[in-house]
């Protein structure tokens, strides 16, 4: 039996390197919602990284295929992968807003279902949260980076 590590994942594995990146953000997602470090929605995003963008550790644009026609949207997500990549933000995309929703719940306050279309993982002590997953995610990223994928997409499975 052959135990590789995260790193030597290559070609043949990149389904199981995918599963296991997708498995590490919904752990990062579940363990920051409760701690109060997320921020749900493009606008919302957008303010957090104006104000405070040195305490993003993750930021995650999430789609389906309703929104590829969406102009108003695309250049939304344009302009904050601009503004993530110039401020060493690491970012993901992902396919899957249903299981998002899943994950984060689909409204949010007041009862207004919740645009799960920008979401920011936040961390308000940078020295404090030091999370596994959350460094799986970020290592895949970085290494996605030096394959010029800039903002790789990852499948959210269903459970």
């Amino acid at each position: 039996m052959c135990n590789m590590t995260f790193e030597e994942f290559s070609g043949d594995h990149s389904a199981e390197r995918m599963d296991s990146v997708a498995n590490a953000l919904e752990e990062v997602l579940s363990s920051a919602a409760p701690q109060g470090c997320v921020t749900v929605g493009v606008y919302e995003a957008a303010k957090w990284l104006n104000v405070n963008p040195d305490n993003v550790v993750l930021c995650v644009l999430a789609t389906d295929e309703d929104d590829v026609g969406d102009v108003a949207l695309q250049i939304h997500f344009t302009l904050i992968q601009a503004f993530c990549c110039e401020n060493d933000i690491n970012i993901l995309r992902v396919n899957n807003m249903r299981r998002l929703a899943d994950i984060l719940g689909d409204f949010g306050p007041g009862g207004e279902p919740a645009d799960l279309h920008c979401v920011l993982v936040t961390n308000p002590h940078p020295a404090t949260w030091k999370d596994p997953a959350l460094s799986k995610v970020n290592r895949f990223c970085r290494e996605s980076r030096g394959l010029d994928q800039w903002v790789p997409i990852i499948n959210l499975p269903e459970r």
